[in-house]
């Protein structure tokens, strides 16, 4: 313990030094910028300097070695504690890019953001999304530790939790699967300050922290009030660590804004930058000098002596990597190489046959894990209902960790950031299921997947008012407008089952989160998305059906509307309206083509026609009228409710004709 204490800097203890350092710096960042937290970042000093300066195991000259320490601030408006850190242990942050803290474009922005910043791992910012993702970091180590070997993937995960971080919903959930699953790599560290925005947090919380997660199966450490003490903060956690079969919760009372003459233990030191003065009154007391972002000779120099164990550990992980003839396999899923999937064949649907495309969602992944066994699927407590099962493969458990189907209980928020946490770590391909409509419930976890650009796929089933009886409660109207609205996120509705399977190989080739929308009920599998989806299914929208001649009206259908646009174009021809049908299972991929083959696909001079179970929001920028939904559902059975809502044949026949008849002239402009 305490490996790299010792050692003088001028007279002073080293360690001392370095932790008045970064206290230091979380003044300078927030000041500078007129805009930041600096009360938070200043109390954690000493935690910070232990988990990198004695304990972690990372190296910033390779910041993505596979079997580093993974360390997240799930408090991530205290940001300018984790860039201090990245400075001062050598990765690439320098103090020009302490200096730019919150300035557009710079390195060190308002939280922490991942593939921006060397050495972040996750964004961070909505509280207890990151705690969230650890669940799921410690998820994806468990089971690569697992199916490999310890000697090439054995971690800890380390996060940094507030009270914000365990006040949130969100922390229940995933507390509550990591201690079930005895998530022994797992610890997360309470900054317990008894402070929030609005004053102390007794204003709003009373829990026994210590003993709720004693109560979901955690070890807890209650290291009380230690906040200064870096070895007793070390033993701490060297206590977690030792414990390897269930998380560890490490609480530390710590003083937010300490040691500040006016801020210490003040809610006003959490989201306010101090003044200059105050900067200056504080810095005389850390006896630091009064320059911004002052760094004394000697400390830096001491961080990378300090780090000289994660080289170490780096240089003998490599050489078991060299050694051990699994170790490409798994750089292979580590890299996300789907390559020897993608040289396959695509799975054919007997034309004719009547599928849901959850169903054959399931039989489309099952036929891949074979060649994608980085897979690791499961659903909120509704894995046969979505597809997700994944046939063949096991439960992950706390007794089987090699297990690729996860039952996440009725946890939906949870499972989505758990999900993100998996993809980001590396090496596992998440795919997690819920209805539809409880898409709502993973909302937050779904955007920061999104910013994020992280490689997981939702399964997202009982996409339309065909639930019925369910009712309103269970029948998604707005959701695919509104996900369709969120940047990075690709959402795929196909129209049948050869179409699932097209949407499903697209999945798991993109490089960020992928919604598929997926029927509960039966869907004709169609002969015209066998022979020309593989070639117009990734263009976003493509022709399905043409008429004899110039067509008078074309029909756009997504999922389940597909399907009832043909049979609707059948009855229009038999009355003598020529009807052309586009699937477009992808809007933001058509939107990705140049104009000419958007106007080839739909030209503006004929009228459209937009057939769609759900909000019609949007749906302007491609069609005349849209035929659709803008109210909630209603129960009773499906195909009562389609007709409630005119949704049939006879309502596309009716509504096309119309449009036909009244259409003025074109309105719509590709640009």
């Amino acid at each position: 313990m305490g490996i790299n204490n010792g050692g003088i800097i001028n007279g002073h203890d080293w360690e001392d030094l370095a932790v008045r350092t970064i206290r230091g710096i979380a003044m300078d960042g927030p000041t500078a910028a007129k805009s930041g937290h600096p009360g938070t970042a200043m109390a954690l000093a000493p935690l910070a300097h232990v988990l990198f300066g004695r304990v972690m195991n990372i190296d910033p000259q390779d910041p993505l070695w596979p079997d580093r320490d993974r360390f997240i601030l799930s408090a991530g408006h205290a940001s300018i504690l984790q860039y201090a850190m990245l400075h001062l242990t050598g990765y690439d942050v320098t103090r020009e890019d302490l200096k730019a803290f919150r300035v557009l474009g710079s390195k060190t922005p308002g939280h922490p953001e991942v593939h921006h910043t060397p050495g972040i791992e996750v964004t961070t910012g909505p509280l207890g999304q990151g705690f969230a993702n650890a669940v799921g970091m410690a998820m994806a180590e468990a089971h690569l530790r697992a199916r490999y070997s310890a000697n090439l993937v054995d971690h800890n995960v380390f996060t940094i939790v507030g009270d914000g971080c365990l006040e949130e919903g969100i922390s229940h959930e995933a507390a509550s699967l990591a201690g079930h699953l005895g998530l022994g790599h797992l610890i997360a560290i309470y900054d317990d300050n008894h402070i929030t925005i609005d004053g102390a947090t007794e204003l709003a919380l009373s829990d026994d922290t210590a003993g709720r997660f004693r109560a979901y199966g955690w070890h807890v450490v209650e290291l009380g009030e230690v906040p200064n003490d870096l070895d007793a903060i070390e033993a701490g956690l060297r206590e977690a660590i030792a414990e390897t079969s269930r998380p560890s919760l490490v609480i530390l009372r710590t003083r937010i804004g300490f040691p500040s003459p006016s801020f210490t233990d003040s809610p006003a030191a959490h989201g306010n930058p101090f003044s200059a003065e105050e900067v200056s009154a504080t810095k005389a007391i850390l006896e630091l000098e009064d320059e911004p972002f002052f760094v004394p000779d000697g400390v830096t120099e001491r961080y990378r002596e300090a780090l000289q164990r994660g080289r170490d550990a780096r240089a003998l992980w490599t050489q078991h990597a060299d050694s051990d003839p699994s170790w490409p396999a798994l750089a292979a899923e580590i890299a996300g190489d789907v390559s020897a999937y993608e040289a396959t064949a695509p799975l054919k649907f007997e034309v004719g046959s009547h599928v849901a495309t959850r169903r054959s969602f399931a039989q489309s992944m099952a036929a891949s894990w074979p060649l994608l066994p980085s897979i690791m699927s499961g659903g909120a407590d509704l894995t046969d209902n979505t597809g997700t099962e994944l046939a063949g493969s096991t439960p992950f458990s706390a007794q089987n960790p090699a297990g690729s189907k996860v039952h996440y209980g009725v946890r939906e928020h949870a499972m989505g950031a758990i999900m993100t946490g998996m993809a980001l770590h590396g090496g596992v391909l998440p795919v997690g299921g819920t209805f539809f409509v409880f898409s709502d419930y993973m909302r937050g976890a779904i955007r920061v997947a999104a910013i994020s650009s992280a490689r997981v796929v939702y399964a997202f089933t009982h996409d339309s008012i065909g639930v019925g009886e369910d009712g309103p409660t269970h029948q998604p109207i707005e959701q695919l407008a509104s996900l369709r609205a969120m940047p990075g996120l690709t959402v795929l509705r196909p129209a049948d089952a050869n179409e699932c399977e097209l949407a499903w190989r697209a999945a798991v080739e993109c490089n960020g989160p992928v919604a598929m929308i997926l029927s509960r009920q039966n869907l004709p599998v169609l002969a015209e998305t066998a022979s020309l989806g593989p070639e117009g299914f990734r263009r976003g929208a493509y022709i399905l059906r043409e008429p004899t001649g110039t067509p008078d009206v074309i029909l756009i259908g997504t999922g389940s509307e597909v399907s009832l646009c043909m049979k609707a174009a059948d009855a229009l021809s038999d009355q003598g309206v020529g009807a052309r049908v586009v699937s477009m299972p992808c809007q933001r991929w058509f939107d990705e083509l140049d104009a000419s083959s958007r106007a080839a696909i739909l030209p503006a001079n004929i009228p459209t026609l937009s057939v769609e179970a759900g909000s019609t929001y949007g749906w302007s920028a491609y069609a005349d009228r849209s035929l659709g939904i803008d109210r909630f559902g209603t129960s009773a059975p499906g195909d009562r409710v389609f007709e409630f809502f005119g949704i049939t044949v006879d309502g596309v026949v009716a509504e096309a004709q119309d449009l036909v008849g009244t259409h003025p002239g074109p309105n719509r402009q590709f640009r």
